[in-house]
C-alpha cells in the first residue's frame, strides 16, 4: 500500500529556515517559528519591483501573518529553503504571492535584528533583489492584504509621516533607494 502525504498536512515541512554566520554561510536549519523566537541569524530576501513609469510595487501583509500583519512592505520577502539558492526562492514566492515572475538583479545585502509583536524577532542577512514588471498579476490573498504602485518620492515622504504603517525591513531598505 502506498500513502501520498499533502504538504499542506504537515507545514512544519515547508517552514524550515537556514541559519547562517555573518559572512552569509550556512551553520544548520531550523523552523522558522522556532528562530524568530530565539532571534537567531537566519537567511532572508526581499523583492523590490518597479514598472515602466520607476514607480514601486508595495503590498500591505494580509492578516494572520504571523508578525507585522496589515504592514506595508516591499513587492515579495520571505526565507530561502533549505537546499534552495536565495534568487530561486525570490523567483518562487513571486509567483506564489504575487503570481507572476520576472527578471531579479541583486542590488545589496545586509543584516538587521529587530524585536516585533508576540516576543518574536527578526534578524535577517536579507538579500535584496530588484526587477521591473508592468504585466497584469493576482496578489495571493493569504500574503496580501492590498497593493499599490508608488514614486519613491511619495512613498519616502509617506515613510517620514507614517513610519508605523511599514515593515521595520523595508523602511532600512527604503534607506539605501
Amino acid at each position: 500500500m502506498i500513502f501520498f502525504i499533502q504538504r499542506d498536512s504537515f507545514p512544519m515541512l515547508e517552514d524550515l529556515v537556514v541559519l547562517v554566520n555573518e559572512q552569509d554561510e550556512e551553520i544548520g536549519t531550523m523552523p522558522k517559528l522556532e528562530a524568530h523566537q530565539k532571534g537567531l541569524l537566519h537567511r532572508a530576501f526581499s523583492v523590490l519591483i518597479y514598472n515602466s513609469k520607476k514607480e514601486m510595487l508595495i503590498h500591505q501583509r494580509a492578516m494572520g501573518k504571523y508578525h507585522s500583519e496589515g504592514l506595508w512592505t516591499n513587492a515579495c520577502c520571505s526565507h530561502p529553503k533549505p537546499e534552495e539558492t536565495v534568487v530561486e526562492a525570490a523567483h518562487r514566492r513571486l509567483q506564489e504571492e504575487l503570481g507572476f515572475d520576472c527578471e531579479l538583479n541583486n542590488e545589496f545585502d545586509f543584516i538587521y535584528k529587530t524585536p516585533l509583536e508576540n516576543q518574536l524577532f527578526e534578524h535577517e542577512y536579507d538579500h535584496v533583489f530588484s526587477g521591473i514588471y508592468d504585466g497584469h498579476f493576482e496578489p495571493n490573498p493569504e500574503e496580501i492584504m492590498d497593493y499599490r504602485w508608488v514614486s519613491i518620492a511619495d512613498l519616502k515622504q509617506e515613510i517620514s509621516l507614517k513610519p508605523a504603517d511599514f515593515t521595520f525591513w523595508f523602511k532600512l531598505i527604503m534607506e539605501k533607494c
